[in-house]
């Protein structure tokens, strides 16, 4: 069956009438960093996605206004200097054969500088400056600014704007009463509220005539209180279309919603069901969004009707050339997206330049590049882990001859720890896709037999990612049979009693939490849309305001009762910075007894003794089990030094403070390039 029979849905080609997409797939707005870095390291990063089959690229948020932007120094289109510097991003774009649209943002409230203007002088709960509430003439300048912005983007070559109209930035401002509190035109009444961002796009279209792509963002669940009724969201979307808009597309919950909307641990096309409802109200197309990740479920959803096209942003990240390899029916070669936010969100509100775990090479086009080897070598690496398995894939496909050993049966380390943890069911698709690409590349697997340094002899190179060994913690009483480790908990699925004590809250200790308060015979809300919808506390009739006024959390209750204990006295999150509150929020749902600022004293048959300050106390619980400390193995070093053989050392075997992918397979990609 050919890749066209299969995905026929998702590659048939979007007449506008005055110009043609060649497929069904947008790549989403995602601000990256590159914006304020280099124009040309930006033309090569949208480039390579166009020359990757994308029918359209959407660039990050580019604002309107200085006021608007994201932060103090954010990129924006103020000028025709603006728009002649952006004319390098177009040009390569259309050079690959792609399309390319310029997301058009004025922040409001949402930003990072004290130039602010909102609707109203209300602060945003996560961001640090209250702004000022706009003046008729703020709001007739901003106006001529939207307009003034996509006309210089027209001119800069960009083949339409997207109007970003959801997130809770300025426009989503406008229709909500919890940003918008103004009793002139601009407020009250929901059709007043409406007037701003409708002749935004009425200023946006008279600016750029007719044969101009207009996409909007268009907030169709807000998930914060006080947001749009979903009959407001449809009328809103009819007066768009009527306005001029081109292509609607879906934006879910504001920055401040307390609900996951793109994390890993939201299942799979979550919110698809959303956009059916706003694409049977109007007659333009309608794109879906949010955990769209593999070109199956991309096809699900516009075979089913529930979206004319998808939207995707960090999956492209993950792999640029995901359009091409569903046309060549290749989807098992897909480096898939994982929603991890390591090193694309987190970096974003770090102000450090984005990237992607799984894929190094993203934002880092013209630095990190594959290039064919004229030297071959052989090359071993040992540890099938994450770095082992990034610089076996890299080395090879570069030329050199690897064997990859591990003393496990199959490949993955970690990753096949991590796999099992409700949530976190997209570390099969990573393993999934090095397991192909090692095979793809010829890589030779050497699993299942411990080595020596002399096994290690007779190559020209030896790559030790050997991964950690746990650090002996000093507390009384580790050799009480109560005592377990998080590997004999997941990895070799001993039995754990009915109440239980973690010690370490990082991210293993989070981890572990997480499978012990899962009912392992009931599906995870990951894997289950109306699950999700339920603990999360979502509306599935559309019937509260904002999606969730007033709907109850439903979330199944622990089969244990589970205490997680940390020394530090921070608050207890995940390790992600984006995702960390999501971790917390779930543990708390689930009723696990968070304990900061914990000494440990002794475990005995009365179970875990702790202080916290200046109070002692004993945790009945039956089993202990230790998720803290961890140093690097780097026991083969020492025989291979002592051959004279030089070592190269990578992921936990060189640095161990936490058990860190990204940088395991950044490392290892990046010594593979250079090998």
């Amino acid at each position: 069956m050919s890749g066209q029979q299969k995905y026929s849905h998702l590659l048939q080609p979007l007449d506008l009438g005055f110009t043609q997409l060649r497929n069904r797939v947008i790549m989403g707005s995602m601000h990256t960093g590159l914006e304020e870095v280099s124009m040309e390291r930006q033309a090569a990063f949208f480039a390579r996605r166009a020359e990757g089959g994308v029918g359209l690229i959407i660039t990050g948020g580019i604002a309107t206004s200085p006021e608007g932007g994201l932060a103090p120094g954010s990129s924006g289109m103020f000028s025709e200097k603006d728009a002649e510097h952006h004319s390098i991003i177009t040009r390569a774009v259309h050079e690959a054969g792609g399309k390319i649209a310029m997301q058009a943002l004025h922040a409001g409230r949402q930003s990072f500088h004290p130039l602010m203007l909102a609707p109203s002088a209300k602060q945003s709960p996560i961001y640090p400056f209250p702004p000022k509430a706009m003046t008729e003439e703020d709001v007739e300048r901003e106006l001529y600014n939207w307009g003034n912005a996509c006309h210089l983007a027209q001119q800069a070559g960009y083949d339409g704007v997207e109007i970003m109209g959801s997130e809770g930035y300025l426009l989503n401002q406008f229709l909500t009463t919890r940003g918008n509190e103004r009793d002139d035109e601009w407020g009250g009444s929901y059709e007043n509220r409406m007037r701003y961002p409708l002749e935004v796009v009425r200023r946006v279209r008279a600016a750029t005539g007719p044969n101009f792509i207009i996409v909007y963002r268009l907030s169709m669940m807000d998930l914060v209180p006080d947001g749009q009724s979903f009959d407001e969201v449809i009328t809103f979307a009819k007066r768009l279309e009527q306005a001029g808009v081109n292509i609607i597309n879906t934006g879910i919950g504001w920055h401040e919603a307390k609900i996951p909307t793109i994390a890993t641990m939201v299942p799979r096309a979550a919110f698809a069901w959303v956009t059916r409802k706003v694409k049977e109200a109007v007659n333009i197309p309608v794109s879906a969004s949010n955990r769209i990740n593999m070109p199956s479920v991309a096809e699900d959803i516009i075979a089913r009707g529930d979206a004319d096209m998808v939207s995707m942003a960090r999956p492209m990240l993950a792999d640029p050339d995901w359009v091409k390899k569903a046309e060549a029916d290749l989807e098992q070669e897909i480096n898939t997206c994982i929603a991890c936010n390591q090193a694309c969100l987190d970096h974003t509100f770090q102000l450090r330049l984005s990237s992607c775990l799984v894929n190094p090479q993203a934002c880092y086009e013209t630095e990190l590049v594959y290039v064919k080897t004229d030297k071959p070598k052989s090359i071993a690496i040992v540890g099938a882990g994450p770095a082992g398995m990034s610089f076996a894939t890299v080395a090879a496909q570069r030329g050199h001859a690897v064997t990859l050993f591990d003393a496990d049966t199959k490949i993955g380390g970690q990753f096949n720890i991590a796999k099992q943890i409700p949530g976190k069911e997209e570390f099969h698709e990573t393993l999934r896709y090095y397991d192909v690409m090692l095979k793809k590349h010829g890589v030779k697997l050497s699993l299942g037999k411990r080595v020596d340094a002399h096994d290690l002899a007779a190559f020209d190179e030896v790559v030790l990612a050997t991964g950690i060994v746990p650090r002996h913690l000093d507390i009384e009483g580790l050799d009480h049979p109560k005592v377990l480790s998080y590997l004999d908990v997941l990895r070799d699925k001993k039995v754990v009693g009915k109440k239980v004590a973690i010690v370490g809250a990082g991210g293993i200790g989070v981890d572990t939490a997480e499978y012990l308060t899962h009912d392992p015979h009931h599906k995870p809300a990951s894997l289950d849309i109306p699950t999700f919808l339920k603990e999360w506390g979502i509306d599935p009739e559309l019937k509260a305001r904002g999606g969730i006024e007033g709907v109850q959390e439903q979330v199944d209750p622990s089969p244990r009762e589970v205490y997680l204990l940390q020394r530090k006295t921070k608050k207890i999150t995940g390790p992600g910075k984006t995702t960390g509150w999501i971790h917390r929020e779930a543990l708390l749902k689930k009723k696990v007894n968070l304990m900061t600022g914990v000494s440990y004293r002794k475990i005995d048959d009365a179970g875990l003794h702790i202080s916290i300050g200046d109070k002692n106390m004993v945790l009945n619980v039956d089993n202990v089990i230790i998720c803290a400390g961890q140093e690097p193995n780097r026991e083969l070093q020492e025989g291979l030094a002592s051959m004279g053989k030089h070592v190269h050392l990578i992921g936990g075997a060189d640095f161990a403070a936490e058990l860190d992918a990204k940088r395991a397979i950044d490392q290892g990609a990046r010594l593979a390039a250079g090998i």
